[in-house]
């Protein structure tokens, strides 16, 4: 019989629980003179590319090194690791590679200091500038000491610019006489009509992931329209529950080319995020149709262009039918799929006053002394929907069927993302380089030790949540919430309040039980106890996105295409930013930090594509 998998260390489906990495033993010796050992570094390294004989370049890098490219080299993710694989696979994408030391900043010039998470290992750290085979890109790389001598330990390659670079600022103008001039109004309007030509590319979804990559492909000068079927851009956010409210802070959560103003809170409330959607659209004048959706779509092999009509709603009424034929679509739906709502016996013979999926959940009602709620599910949607109906008077209850991985809020600000993204921290592009340039199988020793700190700031709520019956972890291999998040996509809690409530008992806990059937008047569970509930909600995620892919496109798209989320062998992210499996069909989504970086990535490749460079 196999082993049964604890719930915080299974994966997405098909996808791989990567191992941990391993640092280099050695000392913390901090060296004379970084800049020095840097540059001699790069010179051997340059060298040894154009070099027929590789074995130079082997002894480089120490065994246990990774190299981590993000489009430069190749146009794909890859996360290679040891210094023979290494050789390999920088020989073979060598043509016209070089590296040159960045010492725009302090951050990024030569420095020395830890190079994991918290000073155990000490080694040199700089960006780079790079002239790579797909274009210019930037990156970071990592030395560590082997016997007396400096060796690189990790290299991460991240391309900027493969085909023609973004646009520059426009004239404007155009003085003198000009003959049926339009102003900027006009030609606006003309533009994001389409009635006379076709996007080269259409983005389904006009939330974060659909307005970053049609910011980036602009940014490009490659046409896009984006889709919604909401009435408004910032719908997706602004039709949720009434008190939401990011639980990330807002310097993890800039969007590109506009971020944030300064006077912003740090915690961003659904409202005003939805405003500043808006507002993204008009300030970066992007194509959008909302009250618009996908009737149908086909994909013709030989001329490399999609069928799509697309029906939308002009108000008053008044419905119309538009046939585009973009190079490629992208589905920004979100990164999950459908709602994932349980079929329970009894369902139908509810008669309480509410039963529903969190999605479809707006807010506690009223004055709730008297009202019993039952919520089933234990990560951020949950809890915040419980904290809601405590707040406004109800008898409320969790149910948790596995455990729940939970961070402070705190915790999250003061430890998790200190020193990258705060006030004060270095451009936030900056960050997000160093952020991405860890290996993925380094990244989750980091967050092991990230965790442990965090869980040590909130050990007291820990505490309490297991004395009331809340089952707490750690997250796959102890690494935390972050890991939970690529890992899976879920089975965490970001903790704002609702913790303390169940540790006071102000929200009862129904742990471990399997729900057997739905009574009228509440829940029926495995072990023949009961829950008595007015309004039930079931925060029960959703599926995978390309579920979504086979309601919008159809089986020939979602049978062609990869399962989304969760990491490959070499920890890089399955099939969403990257190719997905069908010809000019892309994947986009995921928080706001992710949806910022991978959206650059993803323009680059429908750019590649576009520009005949892939």
């Amino acid at each position: 019989m196999a082993p049964i998998i604890p719930s915080h260390e299974r994966p997405e489906p098909g996808s791989i629980n990567i191992p941990l990495g391993r640092f280099p033993e050695t000392s913390s010796t901090t060296p004379p003179d970084p800049s020095t050992i840097a540059s001699k570094t790069i010179t051997s390294l340059n060298t040894a590319l154009t070099d027929p004989n590789k074995s130079a370049l082997k002894t480089l890098f120490l065994e246990n090194s990774y190299w981590r490219d993000h489009l430069a080299l190749t146009w794909d993710f890859r996360t290679i690791h040891g210094a023979e694989k290494i050789t390999e696979y920088a020989t073979a994408h060598s043509k016209g590679l070089s590296f040159e030391i960045d010492n725009s900043s302090p951050l990024k010039a030569p420095h020395t200091g830890p190079i994991d998470a918290f000073g155990e290992v000490h080694g040199i750290e700089f960006f780079v500038k790079i002239a790579a085979p797909n274009g210019l890109a930037h990156g970071v790389i990592r030395l560590a000491e082997e016997n007396g001598e400096w060796k690189i330990f990790t290299v991460f390659t991240s391309l900027v610019q493969g085909g023609k670079a973004e646009v520059k600022r426009e004239e404007g103008v155009q003085h003198g006489e000009v003959k049926g001039r339009k102003n900027w109004a006009d030609r606006r309007t003309e533009e994001s009509e389409y009635a006379d030509h076709s996007p080269a590319v259409l983005v389904v979804g006009a939330g974060q992931a659909g307005l970053t990559i049609s910011a980036r492909l602009k940014m490009l000068n490659i046409d896009a329209l984006v889709i919604d079927r909401e009435d408004a851009v910032g719908d997706s956010w602004r039709k949720r529950y009434h008190q939401l409210v990011l639980h990330d802070p807002v310097w993890f959560d800039h969007m590109p080319y506009l971020p944030f103003p300064a006077h912003w809170p740090i915690f961003t409330p659904k409202d005003k995020l939805a405003e500043f959607f808006e507002s993204y659209v008009k300030l970066l004048e992007l194509n959008v149709w909302t009250r618009a959706e996908v009737k149908s779509a086909s994909w013709d092999a030989g001329k490399k262009i999609w069928t799509v009509v697309v029906e939308r709603s002009r108000g008053d009424g008044l419905v119309e039918s538009r046939t585009l034929h973009p190079a490629h679509i992208v589905q920004a739906t979100g990164h999950s799929g459908k709602k994932n709502l349980p079929d329970f016996k009894g369902m139908e013979e509810f008669r309480g006053d509410r039963i529903c999926h969190s999605s479809e959940w707006r807010g506690a009602r009223g004055d709730g002394a008297g009202k019993k709620a039952v919520v089933v599910g234990a990560c951020n949607s949950a809890h915040d929907i419980v904290q809601d109906y405590c707040e406004k008077g109800w008898d409320v209850t969790i149910v948790q069927r596995s455990s729940t991985c939970v961070v402070s809020s705190e915790s999250i600000v003061n430890i998790g993302l200190k020193g990258l993204y705060e006030e004060g921290g270095p451009p936030t592009e900056d960050a997000d380089l160093y952020l991405w340039s860890i290996p993925p199988p380094l990244f989750k020793v980091q967050q092991r030790k990230v965790t442990q700190a965090m869980n040590a700031n909130d050990a007291k709520t820990i505490e309490g949540l297991e004395k009331a019956g809340f089952k707490v972890d750690r997250g796959p291999m102890d690494a935390g919430l972050l890991v939970k998040y690529l890992q899976r996509g879920g089975g965490y809690y970001i903790d704002v309040g609702a913790s303390q409530l169940i540790v006071d008992g102000k929200v009862k806990v129904k742990h471990g039980q399997e729900i057997s059937e739905v009574l009228p008047n509440g829940l029926r569970f495995g072990d023949g106890s009961e829950v008595q509930a007015d309004e039930i909600v079931f925060a029960t995620g959703y599926q995978n996105m390309r579920t979504q892919a086979r309601a919008i496109f159809g089986d020939e798209v979602a049978d062609q295409v990869g399962d989304v989320w969760g990491w490959d062998e070499e920890g890089e992210m399955r099939t969403i930013w990257r190719s997905t499996g069908h010809p000019g069909f892309w994947f986009m989504g995921g928080n706001l930090a992710l949806c910022r970086y991978y959206s650059r990535l993803l323009a680059l490749q429908i750019q590649a594509t576009i520009e005949g460079l892939n």
